[in-house]
């Protein structure tokens, strides 16, 4: 029989998360403890919390991102997991993010600076910030028709760009200038 958990009195107001998407069959025998307006279903264990939905990232006033075994899978409804020590603070005001390139998946993110993953090289930032530097990444890695003033290797040069964004307090146009 599954003992009734109540969740982590920090995981829900105001928090970031990145679930990691487990089986469906992992909830099997777990009791839903609460059900969301969304249709968003969780379940609480000792370990951690279970959240099964179909929609992952802002909710409400809190982030939960979900790492996707497969990306590229058809189902939108998918089972993630994260750990209680896996929710961390959020506000507007704090720089409590710093942002990760994936440079062969020509992918960005962004972390919190309580993952324990954090090199504490690249500079934090608070939210609004982050999201207008992945805004300019993204564009970087998804465009060329910037690339057409310099006269180097594309991939290169997005490296570069990208690297300062995450490593610098420099602005786009003063990288564009000194490159």
């Amino acid at each position: 029989m599954q003992k009734n958990f109540k969740p982590h009195p920090n995981s829900f107001k105001n928090t970031f998360c990145v679930f990691n998407e487990v089986l469906p069959e992992v909830i099997k025998g777990l009791k839903i403890q609460f059900e969301s307006k969304a249709g968003s279903t969780y379940y609480y264990t000792e370990a951690g919390m279970y959240r099964v939905s179909n929609h992952w990232g802002r909710l409400a006033n809190s982030k939960w991102r979900l790492v996707a075994m497969d990306p590229d899978t058809s189902s939108k409804t998918k089972t993630g997991f994260a750990a209680w020590s896996e929710f961390y603070p959020d506000n507007t005001e704090e720089k409590l993010y710093y942002i990760e390139a994936d440079y062969n998946k020509n992918t960005v993110n962004y972390q919190h600076k309580n993952n324990p993953e954090y090199d504490k090289k690249a500079i934090l930032r608070t939210g609004f910030e982050t999201t207008k530097r992945i805004r300019q990444i993204r564009n970087l890695q998804q465009l060329t028709s910037w690339a057409k003033y310099y006269e180097a290797d594309i991939d290169v040069l997005r490296k570069q760009f990208v690297s300062e964004l995450i490593y610098t307090e420099k602005t786009l146009d003063e990288i564009k200038r000194e490159i």
